[in-house]
């Protein structure tokens, strides 16, 4: 659960920093095709960056209308966001609760993602069990 709190708070957190210092929706065309973790970047700018990626991917997910295919196309994206604000506060902490909850995020999420590959992989196409 605590888990969950942090990963929610994160996402908040990065998603008030995208509307302050983005402001619109164009500006996510100058986005990078991959989030990238710098050391030589801000960390707001670092979450910041991440959560408009996601947003942006989570957006551009190829739908079917079938509703597994379309949760899995999305939670990809959004489990990758989770890496990516991982890698970002692990680049600025040196508190080992942190690290190792990050840690863990990175492990677990990417996991997932492997799992739902797999998923889409065997259901290239479910339109036809609608």
């Amino acid at each position: 659960m605590a888990l969950i709190a942090l990963c929610f708070a994160g996402s908040t957190y990065a998603h008030d920093a995208h509307q302050h210092s983005h402001g619109s929706q164009g500006d996510r065309q100058d986005l990078p095709a991959a989030f990238i973790a710098s050391s030589d970047r801000p960390f707001a700018h670092l979450m910041d960056e991440a959560m408009a990626i996601m947003e942006r991917d989570m957006q551009a997910a190829p739908m079917n209308g079938q509703p597994e295919h379309d949760f899995v196309t999305m939670m990809l994206p959004h489990h990758q966001g989770a890496i990516d604000m991982a890698k970002a506060v692990l680049l600025k902490t040196r508190d080992p609760a942190l690290r190792n909850l990050a840690l863990g995020i990175v492990a677990e999420q990417q996991n997932e993602i492997n799992v739902m590959r797999a998923w889409l992989a065997r259901h290239p196409d479910d339109k036809e069990k609608r």
